[in-house]
């Protein structure tokens, strides 16, 4: 593939993971944030950043579950 056509496609489900899981945490590279806006689609980053949520959301949900049973016993 060339360069040019590389150029022209959008991000690869693995980068828009990378970007969605780095600006959840704030620590997004300037460079690809440049990147995110120029290649990727709005809908690519809404759907990750809402996946990214539940997970986050169903993470802290395990936790404090486990928690609770530790310290119940």
């Amino acid at each position: 593939m060339r360069a040019r056509d590389r150029d022209q496609e959008g991000l690869t489900l693995w980068q828009t993971i990378v970007s969605t899981a780095a600006a959840m945490f704030g620590v997004q590279k300037n460079e690809n944030r440049i990147r995110d806006f120029s290649k990727g689609k709005p809908h690519q980053f809404i759907i990750a950043g809402l996946i990214g949520t539940a997970l986050f959301v169903l993470v802290v949900v395990l936790v404090v579950q486990v928690v609770m049973r530790v310290a119940g016993q």
